[in-house]
C-alpha cells in the first residue's frame, strides 16, 4: 500500500508563487508516472500536469508556462512549482500515482 502526502498549499495573492510537494511511501516511486490534479468547489477534478519515470512532462493548457512539475526519486517526492498564480487556480491540489493511488490534497487559495 502506497501513501501520498501533499504539502505546501496556502493563501497567496494573485501573481504569487507556491511550491507543492507530494511524498510517497514505499519503494516503487521511481518507476511510476505521477500526476497533479486539482478540484475547485463545484467543479470536476481537472488534470494539471504529469511527469514520467524518465522525467518527461506535460501540462494542461491552462497552466502551461506557469507551472512546472518535477521529481526527486531519491526523496520519493514530486513537486509542482506554481508561478503567476491566478484566482482561477484556487482549488484542492491532489497528487496521483498511476494508476492506483491518490493523496488527500492540499488547498491552494489565490486571493487578494
Amino acid at each position: 500500500q502506497v501513501q501520498l502526502v501533499e504539502s505546501g498549499g496556502g493563501l497567496v495573492q494573485p501573481g504569487g508563487s507556491l511550491r507543492l510537494s507530494c511524498v510517497a511511501s514505499g519503494s516503487i516511486f521511481s518507476s511510476k508516472v505521477m500526476d497533479w490534479y486539482r478540484q475547485a468547489p463545484g467543479k470536476q477534478r481537472e488534470w494539471v500536469a504529469v511527469i514520467t519515470s524518465g522525467g518527461a512532462t506535460n501540462y494542461a493548457v491552462s497552466v502551461k508556462g506557469r507551472f512546472t512539475i518535477s521529481r526527486d526519486n531519491a526523496k520519493n517526492t514530486v513537486f509542482l512549482q506554481m508561478n503567476s498564480l491566478k484566482s482561477e487556480d484556487t482549488a484542492v491540489y491532489v497528487c496521483h500515482m498511476r494508476s492506483d493511488y491518490w493523496g488527500q490534497g492540499t488547498q491552494v487559495t489565490v486571493s487578494s
